[in-house]
């Protein structure tokens, strides 16, 4: 536990970005790259994100309220000590941006990493990722991931810790095989269901195999960004004067 700590104050202390900005929402992906995904899976990941950041109404969701804009960090993920910042924070103004994201992540090649699956260690860093944006009005941890965690911290240890329990988690879940997805499915989407995902409207958005990653992956993009939207057009309706939406307070699920 204590070295968990420890991990996360010298994250925040050595990577905190230059300048900080206001932003409505930080957004943090993190990408399953344990020994269970192979080379095509991995490619079919990177390219399926990198695909739904090209969707037009991915990107219009994006943009919706472009001031203040919405902050875009991607991580990749395996065993606990094995985590790869792919895009540090990025304010996302303009096509452009998402654009030059997805060109990036269809250039990037896999490193070797540790093959075993350390989620709560891969919660704990994107979390410690959101740290960074103090400023932000809302912040959203997305992992993507195909099998239950076997190594390091489990989610469960990590979620009492005032870095992760203050921000809201989502998860796309892959089942990695057809059989699998026809007999285990339901037993992975419960999983992330009780122990990953937290937060006031959190969910699991589950992907057909790696080859719809690229279809998941926007729609859940969809559901987060554009429920965003309401939220802070509602506080708007709300206000009598021109001072920004109160951060919100999420619940994490008991166990």
């Amino acid at each position: 536990m204590r070295n968990l700590v420890v991990g996360f104050a010298l994250l925040v202390s050595i990577s905190l970005p230059a300048t900080a900005e206001t932003c409505r929402q930080a957004l943090a992906l993190g990408l399953d790259v344990s020994g269970s995904v192979d080379a095509k899976e991995y490619r079919l990941q990177l390219d399926g994100l990198a695909m739904a950041l090209l969707q037009k109404d991915v990107q219009t969701a994006f943009l919706a309220q472009p001031k203040p804009p919405v902050t875009l960090a991607i991580y990749e993920w395996s065993g606990p000590t094995d985590q790869r910042l792919l895009t540090r924070w990025r304010s996302i103004q303009s096509a452009a941006d998402l654009e030059q994201i997805a060109a990036q992540l269809s250039l990037t090649q896999r490193l070797p990493m540790d093959p075993s699956t350390g989620l709560g260690a891969s919660i704990s860093y994107g979390a410690a990722l959101l740290a960074q944006r103090p400023d932000c009005w809302q912040h959203t941890l997305d992992i993507s991931g195909d099998g239950i965690s076997n190594a390091g911290p489990r989610p469960q240890d990590v979620r009492h810790l005032p870095h992760v329990s203050a921000i809201t988690i989502n998860a796309l879940v892959i089942p990695p095989s057809p059989t699998e997805r026809k007999s285990g499915s339901d037993g992975l989407v419960h999983y992330f269901e009780e122990l990953v995902t937290q937060g006031l409207f959190s969910f699991v958005e589950q992907a057909n195999g790696f080859d719809a990653y690229a279809d998941a992956m926007a729609q859940k993009l969809l559901r987060e960004l554009s429920g965003m939207v309401l939220s802070w057009q509602g506080s708007k309706a709300l206000q009598k004067g021109p001072s920004a939406p109160a951060s919100s307070h999420f619940a994490g699920h008991t166990q």
